[in-house]
């Protein structure tokens, strides 16, 4: 499971520098979905550290960057209102055990399962969510504290830095790519604010409007070790087993999805099994060092991957800066422009949206171009976990309606005068009607044959359905022969007691296909 990370001199650089990039970009998020939480911003900054060094080290994908994220914030808030903090950190440790024992029973495979629309929706979700999160900074706080949009000229200077920012990281690359243009464009932008004295709020202005605390700061120390204060009971697994499961569930299909966009980005291949596991141990460690938990974030991770950060170290250096930002440089953290990190985060989303999807519209399926459009509403409206779930739901009985059409069955009376059918397309649960259909047991010869050789029985509702074939036929007094049947099927219609003579000869051995990498 562990592997010592391995560095070479060409990636170390890129690693490193994109690594440095990431943490500055971390900070906000942090500090955002701390709040979203209901907890202390160093609660966040703490989960982004944790989870984004374990992940970065254990994890199964280099160059993915993991921390507090909004989708799992959304679940802890709830938990924290009504029980609070301790039984958060109660409730990530048992959702860490969760996510190891996926790992372990190789659960993360099946996130291949998931269809391609169901992926494009995912991540135009996700982007628009990531667009829309950053209208936040848009708004500041009036007299009474109410936030307000911004207007005049704060605004006019808000979007000039964004758009100056965003300039840098599209055209710097055209002239060099000797370091990674959001950490120039943040650099330049921070310069040029306070160089020439310009009004515009920082990152310290906004964890003091989120707090409501004037003389809040990002400076900190070291995260303590210490065990969830709740009592190791039954009364309290009661009340964070739910909250423990959805955050293991959100955490896993969000960080497995993100794995996936990054294999496409990058035409390598992660371990979605390892990455369970080291999701697990990350949240498992916040949980004893009073941090949120959290998982992948694809918005970090598009800007580490576009940034040329591509190993373990990328990670390790994001996750280490973030740290030290907080424990030395938290004064250079706090004069960052949010405008410049809003700008990072707009060519995040300009570059994470499958542009591509309007053109689908009329190359595509209408159901797969729907799926699309169903994922990526769902995302918006509510939350990743039940959008991947609404997809793949749909996906599925799309595919199913659509096959339980192509069963259909030839027929022929052979030398002996038994009539053959040869039944052609899989038998499943949404065939079964038009299976039955196929035959006509009033009228056929005294014997019959049914032939599986084109076909596949795929499930029990099948094996049903061939059981009522033959109490059809047994009620007329005739006899039912069937050829091809696999040994499972021919074990599920004895168990049943079915009437059914089966003929042995040619039966085809089934082999099931199996995955054993991670």
């Amino acid at each position: 499971m562990f592997e010592f990370p391995q560095f070479s001199r060409q990636s170390v650089k890129n690693d490193v520098l994109s690594g440095l990039t990431v943490a500055l970009a971390l900070v906000p998020e942090a500090v955002a979905f701390a709040f979203v939480a209901g907890v202390d911003p160093m609660v966040g900054l703490y989960a982004a550290f944790i989870v984004g060094l374990v992940t970065a080290v254990l994890g199964g994908r280099p160059g993915m960057i993991s921390g507090a994220t909004g989708a799992m914030a959304v679940v802890m808030v709830s938990l924290v209102a009504e029980h609070g903090i301790q039984y958060l950190f109660a409730a990530i440790m048992l959702a860490g055990v969760f996510q190891i024992l996926a790992g372990a029973f190789k659960l993360g495979k099946f996130i291949r399962m998931v269809p391609h629309p169901v992926m494009i929706g995912f991540v135009n979700g996700l982007a628009i969510v990531i667009f829309l999160a950053q209208l936040g900074q848009f708004k500041v706080p009036d007299a009474t504290g109410a936030l307000q949009w911004m207007q005049g000229t704060q605004l006019y200077l808000m979007l000039g830095l964004v758009a100056l920012t965003m300039a840098i990281i599209y055209f710097l690359p055209k002239l060099t790519k000797a370091v990674p243009s959001s950490l120039v464009a943040i650099i330049t932008v921070t310069a040029l604010v306070h160089g020439l004295g310009l009004d515009t709020r920082t990152v310290i202005d906004f964890v003091r409007s989120m707090s409501g605390n004037a003389d809040a700061t990002l400076a900190g120390s070291l995260p303590t070790f210490a065990l969830p204060e709740v009592g190791f009971n039954l009364e309290t697994l009661k009340i964070i087993l739910p909250y423990s499961l959805i955050l293991a569930a959100v955490g896993l299909i969000e960080s497995l999805l993100t794995l996936t966009v990054i294999d496409e980005m990058t035409g390598t291949r992660g371990q979605g099994n390892r990455e369970c596991v080291g999701q697990g141990l990350a949240n498992m460690t916040c949980s004893v060092f009073g941090a949120m938990g959290g998982c992948a974030m694809i918005g970090q991770s598009m800007i580490n991957i576009n940034s040329g950060g591509r190993g373990r170290l990328s990670g390790i250096t994001g996750a280490v800066g973030l740290l030290l930002f907080i424990l030395f440089g938290s004064d250079l953290i706090e004069m960052i422009p949010l405008a410049a990190l809003v700008g990072v985060m707009f060519m995040v989303v300009i570059g994470t949206f499958e542009w591509a999807t309007f053109k689908l519209a009329r190359k595509v399926p209408k159901h797969d171009f729907f799926a699309i459009i169903l994922v990526t509403g769902v995302t918006v409206a509510f939350d990743l976990a039940l959008a991947v779930l609404a997809g793949v739901i749909y996906s599925a009985l799309v595919f199913a309606w659509e096959h339980a059409k192509h069963i259909f069955a030839t027929s022929h009376t052979d030398e002996n005068g038994s009539k053959i059918y040869e039944v052609n397309g899989p038998l499943f649960f949404g065939s079964v009607s038009h299976f039955l259909d196929l035959f006509d047991s009033k009228n056929d010869p005294q014997d019959v044959i049914i032939d599986f050789a084109q076909s596949r029985v795929a499930d029990h509702s099948a094996v049903e359905a061939i059981d009522t074939i033959a109490e059809r036929y047994a009620s007329q007094g005739k006899t039912l022969h069937i050829r091809h049947l696999s040994p499972e099927c021919r074990s599920l219609l004895k168990k049943a007691g079915n009437l059914v003579e089966v003929n042995l000869m040619e039966d085809p051995t089934y082999k099931v296909a199996t995955d054993t990498l991670g």
